[in-house]
C-alpha cells in the first residue's frame, strides 16, 4: 500500500517557487472516514470498495483524517483512539487497500466548500466512484452529502447500516467498541473488530519506578492523546520488524542472564501483565501510559516495536496509599494473571 499526505497530491499554490510536482494517482474508487479501529463495519466498506474497483478496473483508495475531526475541535474531550495512524496503515494494508491518503484536518481543510471538496476529489485525486457510509457529510458546515456528489457526476454507493448478529442487532461503530473496551469486555470488543484488540508502539524510557519495586516494565509509546481502555490486563506481546511483521522468537536475541520470560498464547510471544492508565498512585494525573511487566524476563527492550494483544481484563486502576501498598497490589495482580494464564494452557 502506498501512503500519501494530501499535500503531496496537490499542485503548489500559485506564485510559490518550488520544484515539487504533485503525485498523479491512478483512477480510483475512494472511501472516506476516520476508520478508527478498522472494525467489521469498516471492513464491509473496504470489501464493497474492492468489489466496485474490480468491476470497473479501478484502483482502491482510502482517505482518512489526521487529527480526527473531533480531536481538532476539542482535543481534551475527543474520543479515545482505538488505533493511531501507524496502526490504521497496517490494518488497511492488510485488508488490501492500494492507496492511503492522509488529509491534515485543519482550519484550511475545514473551510473547504462542498463544491471545492468535490473538485479536489475529481481533479486532483482522480476519483471515479465512492463508497460512503449512509451518514457521510463533508464541506464547510457539512453541507455536502452523497446526493451532492451524485449530482456532481460521481458514482456513489452508500453502504447499508452494518449490524452484528447479537440479539440487540446494533450498529457496529467505533463508539461501541470503545465502550466495550472501557468496560473491560475484551472478548465482545474483539468480536466487533474481527480480531483481537492490540496496541503497537515503541519501547521508550520511563521513570524506572517499577524496577525499584522488583517489577520492571516496558513503557510503550501510545502515540495517541489517550487510550481506549484502562486498567490491568493479561497480554501477550510479540516483536515486530520494520515491515510490521512478527519476528520469529524475537525476544531470544535480547535475553540477559538466562531470564527468558513466559510464553504467551500465540507463537513467538511472551506473556505479560499490563497497566494502561494514568498511574494514580504515582501522582501523574495526565500521563497516560501502557506499561508491561514480563514475569521472569531480563532483557533490553528499548527501541523495540512491540505489538501488545489484550487477552483478559483483571480490574480497573486503583489508588494505593504509597509505594509499598502499590508494590503489594502489583504482586497480587501478577499472581492472579499468572493463574489465569495457567487456566488457558490446560
Amino acid at each position: 500500500m502506498k501512503t500519501y499526505f494530501l499535500e503531496q497530491l496537490l499542485a503548489p499554490p500559485a506564485g510559490l517557487a518550488t520544484e515539487r510536482q504533485p503525485v498523479a494517482l491512478a483512477p480510483c474508487v475512494l472511501t472516506i472516514g476516520n476508520f478508527d479501529g478498522v472494525h467489521l463495519g469498516h471492513q464491509a466498506m473496504l470489501a464493497q470498495m474492492q468489489t466496485l474497483a474490480n468491476t470497473h478496473k479501478l484502483s482502491s483508495a482510502v482517505m482518512l483524517f489526521e487529527p480526527q475531526p473531533r480531536e481538532f475541535f476539542a482535543p481534551e474531550s475527543a474520543p479515545a483512539r482505538l488505533t493511531n495512524l501507524a496502526e490504521k496503515q497496517a490494518l488497511l494494508a492488510a485488508y488490501g487497500v492500494e492507496t492511503l491518503i492522509v488529509a491534515s484536518f485543519d482550519a484550511e481543510f475545514r473551510a473547504l466548500s462542498a463544491h471545492a471538496f468535490a473538485d479536489l476529489l475529481v481533479q486532483r485525486l482522480n476519483v471515479k466512484a465512492l463508497v460512503l457510509g449512509d451518514d457521510f457529510r463533508f464541506g464547510h458546515d457539512r453541507t455536502g452529502d452523497s446526493e451532492f456528489l451524485r449530482q456532481y457526476g460521481l458514482l456513489v454507493i452508500n453502504l447499508d447500516t452494518v449490524t452484528d448478529h447479537s440479539a440487540a442487532s446494533e450498529r457496529i461503530s467505533s463508539t461501541r467498541v470503545r465502550n466495550l473496551l472501557l468496560a473491560g469486555n475484551i472478548n465482545e470488543a474483539s468480536q466487533l473488530l474481527g480480531r483481537d484488540y492490540t496496541i503497537t508502539g515503541t519501547v521508550i524510557g520511563g521513570d524506572k519506578i517499577g524496577r525499584t519495586m522488583d517489577f520492571p516494565t516496558a513503557n510503550i509509546d501510545l502515540a495517541r492523546i489517550k487510550p481506549a481502555l484502562h486498567g490491568i490486563f493479561a497480554v501477550d506481546v510479540v516483536i515486530l520488524d520494520t515491515n510490521g511483521q512478527v519476528v520469529e522468537n524475537g525476544f531470544n536475541a535480547l535475553i540477559e542472564d538466562g531470564q527468558i520470560g513466559l510464553s504467551g498464547l500465540r507463537a513467538h510471544s511472551l506473556f505479560g501483565a499490563a497497566n494502561v492508565g494514568i498511574r494514580p498512585s504515582i501522582d501523574k494525573p495526565h500521563d497516560w501510559r501502557l506499561e508491561v511487566h514480563f514475569p521472569h524476563l531480563h532483557a533490553n527492550l528499548y527501541d523495540q516495536t512491540l505489538e501488545v494483544r489484550f487477552l483478559h481484563f483483571l480490574h480497573g486502576e486503583r489508588h494505593y496509599g504509597g509505594l509499598e501498598a502499590l508494590k503489594t497490589g502489583i504482586k497480587q495482580d501478577v499472581v492472579e494473571l499468572l493463574a489465569w494464564r495457567e487456566q488457558q494452557l490446560k
